[in-house]
């Protein structure tokens, strides 16, 4: 072999290998093509916000004031017991609505005509039916039912105590008590548990009327009233008494009316309870001999 043309041929390749490897290595080098700029937007503008204007609230009428109206409603139409379920579920939905006050007001007034006048409806309170039987006598009845005789009269609309044997008389299912309460100068009028009704009354001064449970042991329309300078008879402006009495088993205290309207919810008095004169006079239809009145501070 010819080595001076096998050292040629060698250069030659090696000349080839570099030049590949230079090729090869630019290749892997491109020159980078710019590429397009990008389009950025603008920001956009900012939106304004609208802010919406306030709007009066519309002045509706309170929760309890629809119901209170239809109250009214079912009075006017003489629905008497519809009207006592509308009062009671008023309360009971809105017990601190300013509502509440007026319709316990009407409940109270919705329970003693209920209680004078009974109603055949549905759901009436207060009352069953008693067929008279021999030897009955008004007083009697009352004594049994624990009631007096004049609200038999009132509830079954007799004009005396003539009753018949095998008629039919309305006669109270409820025992009737009576709480007073000092500090709020109010009177309330129960029927078992329930409230009847509560009054405005006055109280002693000086905190004279006493506390404790005391039972009505005695009851007159028209009282004198005795001191010290003598009798002053019913009628008098200076009677304090007013139109009834209904006397305590602590002698001397009692439940009485008024000369003096005006002074309802003070504590004012010699250490009775003083109720205006109608108010009295419906007490005194309702509560028996033997009654319970709690007096509290």
């Amino acid at each position: 072999m010819n080595w001076s043309k096998g050292w040629s041929i060698g250069i030659a390749a090696v000349v080839v290998g570099l030049t590949t490897l230079g090729v090869g290595y630019w290749a892997g080098r491109r020159t980078p093509t710019a590429s397009a700029p990008t389009t950025v937007a603008p920001p956009a503008a900012p939106t304004a916000t609208v802010r919406p204007q306030p709007v009066a609230p519309a002045v509706s009428a309170p929760p309890a004031a629809p119901a209170l109206t239809t109250v009214e409603q079912a009075i006017a139409r003489e629905e008497w017991v519809e009207a006592r379920q509308l009062c009671q579920q008023l309360l009971q939905e809105h017990p601190e609505s300013p509502a509440a006050a007026q319709a316990q007001q009407r409940l109270g007034d919705i329970n003693v005509q209920l209680l004078f006048h009974p109603s055949s409806a549905p759901g009436a309170p207060f009352y069953k039916g008693y067929t008279i039987e021999s030897g009955d006598t008004l007083g009697r009845i009352a004594r049994r039912s624990k009631t007096t005789v004049e609200l038999l009269q009132k509830a079954n609309r007799l004009a005396g105590e003539k009753i018949l044997v095998g008629h039919a008389l309305k006669v109270p299912t409820v025992a009737f008590s009576v709480v007073v309460d000092k500090s709020q100068n109010t009177l309330t009028l129960k029927a078992d548990e329930e409230v009847v009704k509560t009054y405005g009354v006055s109280t002693g001064k000086d905190n004279q009327t006493p506390v404790g449970t005391f039972t009505i042991v005695n009851k007159l329309v028209d009282p004198p009233w005795y001191t010290a300078q003598g009798v002053i008879p019913p009628g008098s402006p200076e009677n304090i008494l007013g139109t009834r009495w209904l006397g305590f088993s602590k002698p001397g205290y009692g439940i009485h009316g008024t000369t003096d309207p005006g002074a309802i919810g003070q504590s004012v008095t010699a250490g009775c309870v003083r109720m205006r004169n109608a108010e009295v006079e419906e007490l005194y239809a309702l509560l028996p001999m033997g009654t319970d009145v709690t007096i509290v501070d």
